[in-house]
């Protein structure tokens, strides 16, 4: 199965190196996704260090098309809402629905996407 790799991880694995052997396996295996959300949340902080080799290996990653349903992200919110989670922010929602929409699991070390797994139905990769 695909794992969308999220931003949170993603920085974690290049400061600390913390969770390489999972992002090590899924490199290897090619099981991991990105898409251009998390992408414009890594790159530019990886220009101001020209980081060109890592950005080029991002690019090469298998990318996610976003095909956003404004309306799904709204049912989304407002079940999370209802839920008592007031806190969750409109692109962890459209990463959320990325993931959904291609069937892959969310890989993130942001709690919110913990929150919100049994509210809209997520899988998450432990």
């Amino acid at each position: 199965m695909t794992v969308l790799v999220d931003t949170s991880i993603w920085i974690d694995y290049f400061k600390s190196g913390n969770n390489s052997t999972q992002m090590d396996f899924l490199i290897d295996e090619n099981l991991l996704a990105t898409n251009d959300l998390i992408l414009s949340e890594l790159i530019p902080f990886l220009k101001i260090r020209n980081e060109t080799h890592i950005i080029d290996l991002l690019y090469n990653i298998n990318k996610l098309e976003l095909l956003i349903d404004w309306k799904e992200i709204i049912n989304y919110q407002y079940q999370c809402l209802k839920s008592g989670l007031n806190g969750i922010g409109i692109p962890d929602l459209i990463i959320a629905q990325n993931a959904k929409q291609n069937g892959c699991k969310i890989y993130t070390l942001d709690n919110h996407f913990d929150l919100m797994k049994n509210i809209i139905s997520l899988q998450i990769q432990t």
